[in-house]
């Protein structure tokens, strides 16, 4: 089994209305000095086999397919 996980990250340069919102609500709870923030999401996936080269192929092509939005959105892959 392969335990990977896909993290998914807004493109530079996209608006970030949640990441705006969790921004403003941080400095209202009176964490100062908060910048910026932008939001993201995270795919944990156990899969079956063992070739890890084999498994970033489907990755990828779940990531392009259905776990992101790939023109406003990156992907990134970890695999253990």
């Amino acid at each position: 089994m392969i335990k990977a996980r896909v993290t998914v990250t807004l493109k530079n340069g996209v608006l970030d209305p949640q990441g705006k919102a969790i921004e403003g609500a941080l400095g209202a709870l009176g964490f100062d000095g908060v910048n910026q923030v932008r939001q993201g999401k995270v795919f944990d996936l156990v899969l079956d086999g063992s070739d890890k080269a084999q498994a970033e192929e489907q990755l990828k092509a779940m990531c392009e397919k259905l776990l992101t939005n790939t023109v406003i959105e990156n992907y990134a892959i970890s695999i253990d």
